[in-house]
């Protein structure tokens, strides 16, 4: 049985509260268990980490490296804050130990360029992802009909803050499209924004973070074919599953370059949203 450490900046967070149950509801659940957890502050109105602790049935650590030293792998949760992300993972980075980083991998293309390099440097297996990216319709999409090489257009849609949410989004479509973006422009309005992204190709995708949409997506082919998603579904267990296989094998099943793609797109629609409509940003700004 593989233990699994938790550090979070508070504990009492949505991923922290569901992550234990999906670990155990997985296929692989029978090999992991999510047995010590960390939190460096605790905040007004939150549940105490030894209550949570308790509610859990894991052990709480009074500093990451206890945590560090007893795990066998682990998960840098603070979805909700990824500035802390930096810091929080300073020591498991270090410790060669099978490190899942959780959205938002990090506030700026810079930062994730500092902490991947802390990782390779360590020889520590790293990686960090939105759930979206294992949706069921992206990850049972015919390949051989839709792949990067025959998509020219993908729109996305989600809801949510946008510094926070947004990563969903740009997930999909670096799943979808790759990397190769050149710039984003602001098309949207400040209670419903939408950027389009650029490809040095001549492809491009649309997102929109219209209040209360569900996420989904469409693709459309260079020939015109396309596939619409009204709806995605099973991300989590899907998500879960890849996240315990590569705590198995140590092999990250999002490339770094996608990762730092979607960091610096992030960084791009968060500076451009604050600019007057229409503003276009050259990604090459973003790093």
């Amino acid at each position: 049985m593989k233990k699994i450490g938790f550090i979070d900046y508070y504990i009492d967070e949505w991923h922290a509260n569901n992550y234990p149950i999906w670990i155990k509801e997985s296929s692989l659940g029978s090999e992991f268990e999510v047995s010590y957890a960390y939190e460096m502050i605790h905040p007004e109105g939150k549940t105490h980490i030894d209550e949570w602790c308790k509610n859990f049935g894991v052990q709480k650590c009074d500093t990451i490296e206890e945590l560090v030293e007893k795990s066998d792998c682990i998960i840098v949760l603070s979805p909700d804050n990824s500035e802390m992300h930096e810091e929080l993972s300073q020591i498991p980075l270090k410790s060669g130990k099978p490190t899942y980083i959780d959205k938002t991998f990090a506030p700026s293309y810079k930062e994730a360029k500092r902490i991947i390099d802390l990782a390779v440097s360590n020889n520590t297996p790293m990686y960090s992802t939105s759930a979206l990216r294992f949706a069921d319709q992206i990850v049972n999409m015919d390949s051989e009909k839709f792949n990067r090489d025959t998509i020219d257009f993908v729109s996305t849609r989600g809801s949510g803050v946008l510094h926070i949410y947004v990563i969903h989004q740009v997930e999909m479509v670096v799943r979808l499209m790759g990397v190769g973006a050149k710039s984003v422009t602001n098309i949207g309005t400040k209670a419903a924004p939408v950027f389009s992204i650029a490809y040095k190709d001549g492809r491009k995708a649309v997102i929109n973070m219209t209040k209360f949409a569900p996420y989904s997506f469409m693709v459309q082919n260079k020939d015109e074919t396309g596939f619409v998603c009204d709806g995605v579904t099973r991300h989590f267990e899907n998500f879960i599953e890849a996240m315990l296989k590569f705590f198995n094998t140590g092999k990250s099943p999002v490339p770094f370059e996608e990762t730092l793609e979607c960091m610096a797109l992030i960084e791009a629609c968060c500076k451009v949203y604050d600019m007057p409509e229409y503003s276009t940003i050259n990604l090459d700004d973003c790093k």
